[in-house]
């Protein structure tokens, strides 16, 4: 599966990822784990789609760069460990257009790459 023309695929992502000491810097807490365990994949899955939705795919986003904050949701984490936290890491690391609205399979595609990240962390932790 590609993302676009530039955008890898989740795993080549995700091994890309790893390499960089900033972005393998990220892990879930055992506190974002709980979260997790409590509200379910599916709910945080919901919620990922609504932090990209209304925080990533606007074409102007007024404090890009600065809307994600570094904790206090697992995917915030996530976002930051997959670069997908602002339209400037989304064009470094993915070549996505900035001041361009994110189509809605662009959308599914990043939501799907964090998901593989807070997976992939939660089944490190067992």
């Amino acid at each position: 599966m590609r993302y676009n023309t530039y955008m890898q695929s989740r795993e080549e992502a995700l091994a890309k990822l790893a390499r960089s000491r900033f972005r393998s810097s990220f892990h879930l807490n055992e506190e974002d784990r709980a979260y997790i365990r409590e509200k379910g994949l599916d709910v945080i899955r919901r919620h990922a789609e609504d932090f990209v939705r209304e925080r990533l795919a606007p074409a102007r986003i007024a404090n890009d760069s600065r809307q994600t904050p570094m904790k206090g949701h697992p995917v915030f984490k996530a976002q930051h460990a997959t670069a997908c936290c602002c339209r400037g890491c989304l064009y470094k690391w993915y070549r996505v257009k900035e001041h361009t609205a994110l189509s809605d399979s662009q959308q599914e595609k990043i939501v799907a790459l964090l998901m593989a990240w807070i997976e992939k962390e939660m089944k490190e932790s067992t």
